[in-house]
């Protein structure tokens, strides 16, 4: 690099909010069996096993990475409170 430095660009800091709303929100689907029940709602990672279909898993994955960056209205959209 010829005498410059490269600093790597800091880790996203996730909003203990949004991470409670995301978590609460795969755990919905959790406890109706809606996804497999070893499905993983953190931590440090979500994992979501045996969604119904790909086009479900893509807008759930769509709607958890939008609810990291705190947009939640998504993720209400995907995985409303009451089914």
């Amino acid at each position: 690099m010829g005498g410059q430095s490269r600093r790597a660009q800091s880790p996203h800091t996730i909003d203990a909010s949004a991470y409670d709303a995301v978590r609460e929100a795969v755990l919905r689907l959790i406890r109706p069996r809606r996804i497999r029940p070893d499905s993983s709602a953190g931590p440090v990672y979500f994992v979501l096993h045996d969604v119904a279909s790909e086009a479900r898993a893509r807008e759930l994955a769509a709607a958890l990475h939008t609810a990291l960056y705190g947009h939640l209205e998504p993720l209400a959209r995907a995985i409303p409170l009451t089914p």
